[in-house]
């Protein structure tokens, strides 16, 4: 990365992913394994996401006036950014699965939709159903509004038969 329209073009290549982020997570990988770090790159592409290991300036220049510029003062040190454009809570849980495997791997802060989080903000984002459990219970609460409905009605109509049947069986007999 010698010259400066290198430079350029992996500064627009950042800001045009980062851009397309709904999530973009800093962390600190130093003293990881090359064989960890692909790992870890693995997981985030399953979920839709991707790490990119940049230098700090060029994420900083790149981050500035974005969707995730609230994040560009963290870059310091040995760190990675991981980036997420589908589902937020999967990228947020490969980290976190990650993290747990990992002695030297921590998430510093990140970044949703332009507001700033904390870890803890990060591992609370993990713990939550994903977008298809949160759409199969949408789906189960809505189909159960119907069942309901269609169950009252056949319990009204059991109740009238048990009514006619029993004033039935008293003037037979």
């Amino acid at each position: 990365m010698n010259t400066r329209s290198e430079k350029a073009v992996l500064i627009e290549a950042i800001k045009a992913k980062a851009g397309a982020s709904c999530i973009a997570v800093v962390t600190d990988f130093k003293g990881m394994t090359v064989e960890e770090l692909t790992n870890l790159r693995v997981a985030l592409r399953k979920e839709g996401g991707e790490l990119h290991v940049v230098k700090n300036t060029l994420a900083r220049i790149a981050l500035t006036g974005g969707t995730h510029d609230v994040i560009k003062d963290t870059f310091k040190d040995n760190c990675a950014i991981a980036l997420g454009t589908d589902d937020p809570i999967a990228v947020a849980k490969a980290i976190q699965e990650f993290a747990k495997t990992s002695k030297i791997f921590k998430v510093r802060c990140a970044s949703l939709d332009g507001k700033m989080l904390t870890p803890a903000q990060v591992d609370a984002l993990a713990k939550m159903p994903n977008k298809q459990q949160l759409l199969g219970q949408l789906l189960g609460t809505m189909n159960a509004v119907p069942t309901q409905f269609v169950s009252l009605f056949a319990n009204i109509q059991r109740g009238l038969l048990y009514a006619l049947k029993a004033i039935e069986e008293k003037k037979a007999a």
